[in-house]
């Protein structure tokens, strides 16, 4: 191995609370909404119980990555979460990221012509 090459494929911004699928699918229905989403919508966009969600927004607002409001709509209580400036950053940095690993990977996932196909 080309010791230039250590560490190549560590991905050091896959960010580990951006990463997790629960959280990478709030982050991505809130980055569609600039207004943000209620806790509701959330939970029928992302298919999570009540107290999964909550967890989540919990974990990505003390992360900074969005901020959560607790108001009143029609009478009744409502939780709205937004996106943070911060939260689109490191959003976009971790998108980086991914493209990286999906250039990485794509030597590997593409067919070569001269390749030998194996017989079955």
């Amino acid at each position: 191995m080309n010791p230039s090459e250590q560490g190549r494929f560590r991905y050091e911004g896959l960010d580990k609370v951006i990463h997790e699928k629960a959280r990478l699918g709030i982050l991505t229905s809130l980055l569609t909404q600039a207004e943000g989403l209620s806790f509701n919508e959330l939970k029928h966009l992302c298919s999570l119980t009540d107290g999964n969600l909550s967890r989540h927004l919990t974990i990505l607002s003390e992360a900074g990555l969005i901020t959560i409001h607790k108001g009143e709509h029609l009478g009744r209580p409502q939780t709205v979460a937004m996106v943070t400036a911060e939260g689109r950053k490191r959003f976009a940095n971790y998108l980086s990221v991914l493209e990286q690993v999906l250039a990485d990977a794509l030597p590997v996932t593409q067919p070569s012509s001269t390749a030998a196909v194996p017989e079955s």
